[in-house]
């Protein structure tokens, strides 16, 4: 998994990119002005891989053409990610044919957890279709690897469909596929539920030779059951045998005393290493969670990447998706520098 893309990419995400409105430390009920971020499961992955970790990337996504959807290209291009595979839409100027997407979050604080109120319903992005994308052409320019998630997939019963067909295409040409199950219950409501949304993960995942947050893959529906410690080789031996063509399966493990302070850690298996465990930061001090499991799967795609052991890895996603937690918005705004700093700090705390 080592190199670099021939032709000028060498991560490419498939997912909705939405403008994130966010009230600081107050209530969206109560807000009279909002700092506004992009935003978006898959795009959050290959934002911090540019923005952190120095690779090329860009997104593959759909937008309105107008000055919202603009805004939201303009946020994607201060961050790095190439925008030349976004596929715009002309709107009717009020939204009934299509729409771009809004997500209005709260940080939390103590004992008041995080709060998301999203505004997707008929973005232009849930309207892609299979053959809307020239997947053969985006995966000939060579990249290295490919990123779409359980959000993008949770969009339409046709986006369900596009991630398919793209992860189809990335593994005919020989591309590196990751897949994050991410579920969102609101995106699955009248739509089967979780149900639905387990058996389209499961049929997504086996195109996957990497697969993040794969406890979302335990148990009899997504959520169901808390994994402790000491279940988590059983649990994931059990998600692999779901997954037999998966390369690495791994997760972030997370327990929560209050908004503004988590326990952070992380886990992986693959067949080589059997369960292997990242780093453990307990009393991590959490400014913004939102975006942090992504933060974890840009740093744990890095190290894969640039040829690190699992463990390693595993390190790099761990640090990545600390830092990430510990600045607004839901995108990394991290050095590679700190990260590595923050892994030698906590693989010194374990030896002492």
């Amino acid at each position: 998994m080592t190199g670099r893309g021939r032709l000028g990419t060498d991560v490419i995400a498939l997912g909705e990119v939405m403008l994130r409105f966010d009230p600081g430390e107050g209530r969206i009920r109560t807000a009279r002005s909002f700092q506004v971020w992009e935003g978006g499961g898959e795009y959050n992955v290959v934002r911090g891989l540019r923005r952190c970790f120095g690779l090329r990337t860009a997104v593959v996504t759909a937008l309105v053409d107008n000055p919202v959807g603009r805004l939201a290209e303009d946020l994607i291009l201060q961050g790095g990610v190439d925008t030349s595979l976004i596929r715009w839409v002309q709107g009717d100027g009020i939204g009934r044919n299509a729409r771009n997407g809004l997500n209005f979050v709260e940080r939390g604080f103590g004992i008041r957890g995080a709060l998301g109120v999203s505004d997707r319903a008929n973005t232009a992005v849930s309207q892609l279709r299979p053959g809307d994308i020239d997947w053969d052409s985006v995966f000939s320019a060579a990249p290295l690897w490919f990123h779409t998630g359980g959000i993008f997939a949770g969009l339409s019963d046709t986006t369900v469909e596009v991630a398919d067909e793209a992860m189809t295409s990335a593994r005919r040409h020989g591309v590196t596929v990751s897949y994050d199950p991410n579920y969102r219950p609101s995106l699955w409501a009248g739509r089967g539920g979780a149900d639905r949304a387990r058996e389209t993960d499961l049929r997504l995942a086996r195109h996957a030779d990497v697969v993040v947050g794969a406890l979302g893959l335990a148990g009899k529906h997504p959520g169901a059951d808390r994994i402790g410690a000491d279940e988590l080789p059983d649990v994931l031996a059990d998600v692999a045998a779901l997954l037999p063509g998966a390369r690495v399966l791994a997760t972030t493990l997370r327990d929560v005393p209050s908004a503004g302070v988590n326990d952070w850690s992380s886990a992986a298996w693959s067949p080589n290493t059997g369960l292997v465990t990242g780093p453990r930061m307990s009393g991590l001090h959490v400014l913004d969670r939102i975006g942090s499991g992504d933060g974890f799967a840009a740093g744990l795609i890095y190290g894969l990447l640039t040829g690190a052991d699992l463990e390693r890895a595993l390190a790099y996603g761990t640090a990545h998706g600390a830092l990430t937690m510990t600045t607004p918005g839901d995108v990394s705004m991290a050095s590679l520098a700190e990260v590595e700093e923050l892994m030698a700090g906590a693989s010194a705390h374990v030896r002492r």
